[in-house]
């Protein structure tokens, strides 16, 4: 099972999450082989983290909690709260086959959270090439569509926030992102 996490920070935590980095980083690599796509978000300067992204293929929502929760900057308090959803791969591969590379470019995470009929479940063809990960967000039983979830290379917040239909979303929520794991 698929599942998006987005862990949001709480405000004047930077010092707390530096502080914890080898531990994070420590915690994800037991994660390795479950890791779709990773990577903190960043505030407008471009350097002052946000959030932290984690898409995961566990065997269960049970699972995905404890790998959510047990997050060592969760428990300690650098985080306010956490985004966790059933999640559908659309591209089918991770963000290390993304044919762009981990470099170049700004990177985005688009979320749009959606109310009525399911919009955007296919990525956009003439966008395709820019994917790192796409996909619906869902319920927790994975059958109702309560938005969607984007990671991509764009030239700027807006053509990345045009990578979903505007008008389908209560709200759409548009955060600069890097490639996560190791320096």
């Amino acid at each position: 099972m698929e599942f998006f996490c987005y862990h949001r920070d709480r405000p004047g935590s930077l010092a707390l999450r530096e502080e914890l980095l080898e531990e994070h980083w420590s915690y994800m690599d037991r994660y390795a082989k479950e890791l779709i796509a990773r990577g903190p978000t960043f505030a407008d300067d471009g350097e002052t983290p946000t959030g932290s992204v984690h898409i995961v293929d566990l065997p269960n929502p049970a699972a995905v909690r404890a790998f959510a929760f047990d997050e060592p900057n969760y428990q300690a308090g650098a985080y306010r709260d956490v985004l966790l959803r059933r999640w559908r791969n659309v591209l089918g591969r991770t963000m290390w086959e993304f044919p762009g590379g981990r470099a170049g470019g700004n990177r985005y995470l688009v979320l749009g959270f959606g109310e009525g009929p399911a919009a955007d479940l296919a990525p956009p063809l003439d966008r395709e090439e820019d994917l790192v990960a796409y996909g619906p967000l869902l319920s927790d039983d994975g059958d109702t569509w309560l938005g969607t979830a984007a990671l991509l290379r764009a030239s700027d917040p807006d053509t990345a926030r045009a990578v979903l239909t505007g008008d389908r979303y209560a709200g759409i929520e548009v955060h600069d992102w890097e490639f996560g794991g190791r320096r």
